[in-house]
Parts: structure tokens; C-alpha cells; sequence
């Protein structure tokens, strides 16, 4: 492929390499590294092999790296033991390695933290006496597995979320990511399928927010003003691609509203592809919208780069972004994760900043199945 049918305009390009700040927190580009679950830390802590795996990435030029999910202080957070973790001495240390390795090779880097709620299957390891919870107890297809989690409950969460956002500053972390996408724990809540409940944490989208909002409140009262909060949401369920929070630009602003307030610095929205406009009657898409509704920057994510979209993790080959250059060149969004591509090249950013893409690593596969 031919850089001018990649890029057909120089300045598109440059857009994707302009710095970016936001409070505390500088990044010498545009480009962001997408939270992938690896499941490469046995027994929840991150090794060496993790640490380089991110180390490599930042010496390619990814403006911020986002962690793979890690898993909060609760037995029920995570559903593999060899999915990480964010407590316990022996993991905070393997994650300050992770920070230090970044942080040498120029690099930016933030945590997500992660509970799998409802997803959890009975029995699943590392804690298999640990029961799933959810805002009701009931799993995605409606089926009641457990009980609803109880007041009482869902505060020793929200102030499981905020030990671990503050481990990650004493850490060194640039910030934080919380995950409130993809059917996990947060997810349910905002979810009507999976939330029935009828006291404060249910009844409308808005008011289905409340546990994220408190999450993110508690979250910042120990981290201060400066520390940036990241917040991934997304309309679709892994369950149901074509689930929707929100039905329109009133009831996302509705939605997003709340988590606003609450002290969210930076949505990401997660999308399967960036391309597609998430309302009828406007182009925009996800992080379109929402940065117009809120005035906050936002991620864009979803298939960048790739021919085959998020459904597919079967090989894929390199495409042009030039798509994605004109949106983020006229503004609808603030920076750019890109996933896949990073399994298998981890100089993808540098690549096509220095317009190397006939040398990119196409994705496949066999790249799940290694740290390369």
C-alpha cells in the first residue's frame, strides 16, 4: 500500500502526533494503548515479562498505555488466576516494575480497575468459593444466581475502587482508568437488564449512574484534584452488540451527566467500530457525542487499523486510518486507543508515524497467545 493512499493529506497525520494534556498528566501524542486482557500474571502478579511486554510499547511511541483490566480487593473481581491483580503486596510490587519500566523508556501509563460482576461464572478461580455479585443477582439472560448485593455490599466496593486508585498514585501511575463498559460489574448497574433494583442504585439510566458516580467520587477524594480519572463506558454488551444505554443524544447526556460531576476527567467510549455514528440525523460517533455533550475530551477505540472489525480474532490486515485522521483532525474526539494492532507490533505507532506501514506486524491470532 502506497503512504499516499494511506495518508492522502501530510497534516492529517501530524493530528495524531500533537501533544495532549490533561491536569497533571502530558502526552507527546495523540495515541493511546486499548486495556487488553492478556492473562499473562500467574497467581494475579504482574512479572517481568509483563513489565517489558508494556516497556515495549512505550519505546515505540504509545502517548499513554492503559493497563489490561486488574482486578480490585474483592474475591469475586476476576475470573482467571492468571488475570492481574491491584492488591496485596507481591502485585502492587509487580505493578510499580510495570510503572518503572514505562516510566525509563519516556512512556505514560495508567491502570484499569476491573470487577467482572456477573460475568463470573460459579466456581471460577482464582476463589471459587466466591459467588458472582451484581446489582440484582442476575445474569445476563435475566436468570436470578445469586442475591442482590446488599447496601452494605456495595459500599465495601466503591471503597474497594478507591484503595485501589489510591495505590496506583503511591505507585507512580499517571492516573487511573475505571471500567464501566462491557457487561462488567459497573456495566450492570447502568444496565436495565441487569439492574431491577428499586432503592437508590435503580430506576431510570439516570439514576442507575449512582454507584459509578460514587465509585468516582471516592476514587478522586483520595487521589486530589490533579490526578487524571479515565472512565470506559460503552453502549454494547458482549452479550448484545446492538444494546444501547442510551437512545439518544438526551439520554447520554442524562448518563453522562452524573459521572461528570462526580469527577471524570476523560471518557473513553468504547465502540466496535469508530467509523459508525452512534445517533441517526449526525456523523458523530460514540466520543463524538460524548465530548459535545460534555465538553470533555474523549477516546475514540474500535477496529482502528484493522480490515476485520472487534468481532473478528482471526488474522486481520493493516488498513488505512485516514478515516480516523479526518475525524480527529476536525476535533470530534481527543485521542485515539488503538488494541490488536499492539498484540502483534508493538512499533505500530512508531511505524506509522515514520510511514513504515508496509513493515507492520498484521494481527493474528497466534499473537494472543504470547507477550511479544
Amino acid at each position: 500500500m502506497k503512504r499516499d493512499k494511506v495518508f492522502s493529506h501530510q497534516h492529517s497525520i501530524d493530528a495524531l502526533f500533537q501533544p495532549f494534556s490533561i491536569k497533571n498528566l502530558s502526552l507527546p501524542n495523540r495515541t493511546v494503548m486499548a486495556p487488553m486482557t492478556r492473562g499473562f500474571s500467574p497467581g494475579g502478579v504482574p512479572n517481568d515479562k509483563v513489565a517489558a511486554y508494556y516497556r515495549r510499547r512505550a519505546e515505540n511511541g504509545v502517548g499513554l498505555i492503559i493497563t489490561e483490566g486488574t482486578g480490585i480487593n474483592h474475591p469475586a473481581s476476576i475470573d482467571d488466576p492468571d488475570v492481574p491483580i491491584f492488591y496485596g503486596k507481591e502485585a502492587l510490587e509487580g505493578w510499580g516494575k510495570v510503572v518503572n519500566e514505562v516510566h525509563e523508556a519516556g512512556g505514560k501509563i495508567i491502570p484499569q480497575l476491573w470487577h467482572v460482576g456477573m460475568i463470573r461464572e460459579i466456581g471460577a478461580q482464582p476463589n471459587k468459593d466466591s459467588l458472582p455479585v451484581g446489582p440484582s443477582g442476575l445474569s445476563v439472560a435475566g436468570e436470578k444466581l445469586t442475591e442482590p448485593l446488599t447496601e452494605e455490599e456495595i459500599h465495601l466496593l466503591i471503597q474497594a475502587y478507591a484503595d485501589a486508585a489510591y495505590n496506583a498514585k503511591q505507585i507512580g501511575f499517571d492516573g487511573i482508568e475505571i471500567h464501566g463498559a462491557h457487561e462488567y460489574l459497573i456495566d450492570q448497574f447502568f444496565w436495565e437488564r441487569t439492574n431491577k433494583r428499586t432503592d437508590c442504585y435503580g430506576g431510570s439510566l439516570k439514576e442507575r449512574t449512582r454507584f459509578a458516580a460514587e465509585v468516582v467520587k471516592e476514587c478522586r477524594k483520595v487521589v486530589g484534584a490533579d490526578f487524571p480519572i479515565f472512565f470506559r463506558f460503552s453502549q454494547w454488551k458482549m452479550s448484545d452488540y446492538r444494546a444501547k444505554l442510551a437512545e439518544n443524544p438526551k439520554e447520554l447526556a442524562d448518563f453522562l451527566k452524573p459521572l461528570q460531576e462526580s469527577g471524570v476527567d476523560v471518557f473513553h467510549c468504547s465502540t466496535r467500530r469508530f467509523w459508525e455514528a452512534e445517533f441517526a440525523d449526525s456523523d458523530l460517533n460514540l466520543a463524538g457525542w460524548t465530548k459535545y455533550l460534555t465538553g470533555l475530551p474523549s477516546i475514540t477505540v474500535g477496529s482502528v487499523g484493522l480490515e476485520d472489525d472487534f468481532t473478528s480474532f482471526d488474522s486481520s490486515n493493516t488498513t488505512s486510518i485516514q478515516r480516523l485522521l479526518e475525524r480527529l483532525e476536525k476535533g470530534e474526539f481527543d485521542l485515539v486507543a488503538i488494541g490488536r494492532p499492539l498484540i502483534s507490533d508493538p512499533a505500530w505507532v512508531a511505524k506509522i508515524q515514520q510511514g513504515d506501514y508496509e513493515d507492520i506486524n498484521p494481527f493474528s491470532k497466534e499473537a494472543l497467545n504470547t507477550l511479544y
